[in-house]
């Protein structure tokens, strides 16, 4: 393959045999290249083949916004899924799960501890996701010398979770008109489109998959509710995107007889936030 446009020392853009824009990703793939130049292919870690200008948009974005070092984390633990599990994941977990491990780490060196009030569904309802996750602790640990604990695991799961590909196609058509309705909820809210290509967008409706599945498959196994101080603080300082998650849980409790918690409303709360932190917001 021959260099078509350098990014950085990491990223190079070539095409495959089929004509194919592909993104190349890995340590040094780039460095004192040219364009024209042969790849090394001993230096590629992994190989993007963008479906649309959109997934184009967020893998650019991952591999300018994150280390090469996320990336083969990521790339360990898919294969691990893979290759110990067979399971069928679809490439967009490349992105998903890289920006989480980024993220995840960032906060650990800051001291921040998030705790994942799923842990127990996920060891319990689905025991070989959580033990990609815990091989993801080793291998992060492997890698940068940090003991993340359960939590993270079961975070990293979640996004195997959300990922896998196969099973009924009735449960994926209304899983797929829950998050259309959801999400048309928010942007009318805000009378707004948003940027669809963007990561924050890419994670709202990441979440939006998983709690979907709490509310039509676990709806009777109800999470153990939250003080009302972190939400008190949060929709004080986010009131529009409160007042919005307020819309979203009625749409749910009338339509999936589902009734959040607090905390549920917290993380809808959040993740509205991230996604309209670019519009005029209120103080």
């Amino acid at each position: 393959m021959l260099i078509k446009k350098k990014l950085n020392n990491n990223t190079i853009i070539t095409k495959n045999k089929q004509n194919q824009e592909i993104i190349v990703v890995g340590k040094g793939v780039g460095y004192g290249k040219n364009i024209h130049d042969l790849i090394d292919e001993s230096k590629v870690a992994k190989i993007f083949v963008p479906e649309n200008k959109g997934e184009r948009k967020k893998i650019l974005d991952m591999v300018d916004q994150i280390p090469i070092e996320f990336i083969n984390i990521s790339k360990q633990i898919i294969s691990y899924a893979r290759r110990k599990y067979e399971l069928v994941l679809n490439e967009s977990v490349y992105i998903t799960l890289t920006d989480h491990i980024y993220s995840s780490i960032d906060r650990f060196k800051e001291g921040i501890i998030l705790k994942n009030k799923f842990q127990w569904e996920i060891r319990n309802f689905y025991p070989n996701e959580f033990k990609i996750g815990e091989k993801g602790l080793e291998i992060i640990k492997k890698e940068f010398g940090i003991e993340l604990g359960e939590d993270e695991a079961s975070f990293i799961a979640m996004h195997v979770i959300s990922s896998e590909i196969g099973g009924d196609m009735e449960d994926f058509y209304e899983q797929t008109s829950f998050i259309q309705q959801t999400t048309n909820i928010v942007k009318y809210y805000f009378s707004t489109d948003f940027d669809e290509d963007s990561l924050d967008y890419y994670r709202f409706v990441t979440h939006l998959k998983f709690f979907w599945h709490r509310i039509t498959r676990d709806k009777n196994k109800k999470m153990q509710d939250m003080e009302n101080d972190i939400l008190e603080i949060i929709k004080n300082k986010r009131v529009e995107a409160y007042l919005c998650s307020l819309k979203v849980k009625q749409f749910i409790e009338k339509n999936y007889q589902y009734e959040l918690t607090n905390e549920e409303i917290l993380y809808l709360t959040i993740h509205i936030s991230r996604m309209t932190q670019k519009l005029p917001m209120e103080e």
